[in-house]
């Protein structure tokens, strides 16, 4: 297949990674697209990003493309109305009609555009690496050049729960109107030849709800930055304080069952829960924070920078992760590399990432976490040594450093492949 058939031995790589929104201070997708382009780029490997809005502030040593966009989820104006001119563009068109019916059109009309943006550049890069937008754009890539994508987790998952906690049957309608894109995602994962996943229960989970068969997964573990998130000595615990990350408004992540949590500890003791995100003033979260009278006993961070982030990590005497299904669990290693007790949900990947330095309890069940989060408080010095636990399995087992090196050896293995093809 042309320059596919050189031996690439151990050269370094031309890597172009593809990321239609990756956030780099929430979300999952967000935070790998920067630290994994960062733990490539330190191997030796020439590293691109091909990304939609917002920016992933990209290291300056890492090249990087913003495709074009019409930014409707742009937080600071969103679901704009796009000027007659913009609307000129065919795509821009249908991104806007998309979006005007109640779909999510961005992983789509990405792909579109990814692929037309790398035709021209073809010979630049030995291996193109998807950040979960299973485009067919990406399919058509992968026709042409050397493709793998990481699936974080089924996203079936996440449509199952949204429509399931729609109070009404229009509602229950426009959520799987949004979450129509998976389709795509489901028909193009089957056609690409080698997936990455993130943990043993995602790669399980995808190839039963994909129909992919397991062998094409490999799994790669998420890395932690511990030279950003580890423990902070001199700060000083605050009694009674609990820390949750909260990236997205969705049923998901469980935050109804750890507020609820919250408001059956208070009539007890006196407890703090801070949320690290913003608050969406007509969200769900927002709501049920009212409804149970704790609007004083929770504050939101809105966007920080990681050195905040180890900060409040430090003041916690808690962290939990209160979520129904995780494809691996990224704030549960961060609070387990800060060195902060954790009690986690046994959803999905989960367990898989806290072992035996965390609590572990069953998802959806207010109980179990009001009783796991009162034993922190009530035996704090089992709560150090489970802190230390957690560090040093999170600093043993979760580093960028060993997931950019696992995912060098599937980038080469679907080089040789496709100069087999």
């Amino acid at each position: 297949m042309g320059n596919y058939s050189e031996n690439i031995g151990q050269r370094p790589l031309r890597i172009c990674l593809l990321s239609y929104r990756s956030n780099p201070h929430s979300g999952g997708q967000g935070v790998y697209i920067k630290n994994m382009s960062r733990a490539l780029r330190d191997l030796g490997h020439r590293v691109a990003v091909v990304y939609g809005p917002p920016d992933p502030q990209l290291d300056t040593d890492i090249q990087g493309h913003q495709l074009p966009s019409l930014n409707l989820y742009n937080p600071a104006n969103p679901f704009r109305l796009p000027t007659m001119r913009e609307l000129r563009n065919p795509l821009n068109l249908l991104e806007w009609l998309s979006v005007s019916t109640m779909g999510y059109p961005e992983p789509f009309i990405f792909g579109i555009r990814a692929y037309h943006f790398l035709m021209q550049r073809r010979e630049s890069f030995d291996v193109i690496h998807d950040n979960q937008s299973l485009s067919y754009g990406v399919w058509a890539i992968s026709r042409r050049m050397p493709t793998v994508a990481t699936i974080h987790h089924p996203i079936t998952v996440d449509r199952t729960l949204a429509v399931r906690s729609a109070s009404t049957g229009w509602r229950k309608m426009k959520q799987m109107r949004w979450y129509s894109f998976i389709g795509m995602q489901v028909r193009v994962s089957q056609r690409l030849p080698r997936l990455i996943t993130v943990s043993n229960c995602a790669r399980t989970d995808i190839s039963r709800s994909f129909g992919i068969p397991t062998g094409r997964l490999e799994v790669v573990p998420n890395g932690v930055r511990t030279d950003q998130f580890h423990p902070l000595p001199d700060i000083p615990r605050e009694k009674g304080r609990i820390i949750v990350t909260n990236s997205a408004d969705m049923p998901l992540k469980g935050m109804r069952y750890l507020l609820k949590a919250l408001a059956q500890l208070s009539q007890t003791r006196s407890v703090r829960l801070v949320v690290i995100g913003p608050l969406k003033e007509k969200g769900t979260v927002n709501r049920l924070i009212r409804s149970l009278g704790i609007s004083d006993r929770v504050s939101f961070t809105g966007r920080i920078d990681p050195s905040a982030f180890a900060q409040e990590y430090a003041k916690a005497c808690v962290a939990v992760v209160p979520s129904l299904y995780e494809g691996f669990g990224l704030p549960a290693a961060e609070a387990m590399a800060c060195g902060v007790p954790v009690v986690s949900t046994t959803g999905g990947a989960l367990p898989e990432v806290v072992g035996d330095a965390g609590i572990l309890v069953p998802p959806a069940d207010t109980h179990a976490l009001v009783d796991a989060i009162s034993r922190i408080f009530d035996h704090p010095e089992a709560a150090a040594r489970m802190g230390e636990a957690g560090r040093q399995r999170a600093e043993r087992r979760f580093t960028w450093h060993s997931a950019a090196r696992l995912t060098e050896n599937v980038y080469r293995r679907v080089i040789r492949d496709y100069a087999e093809f």
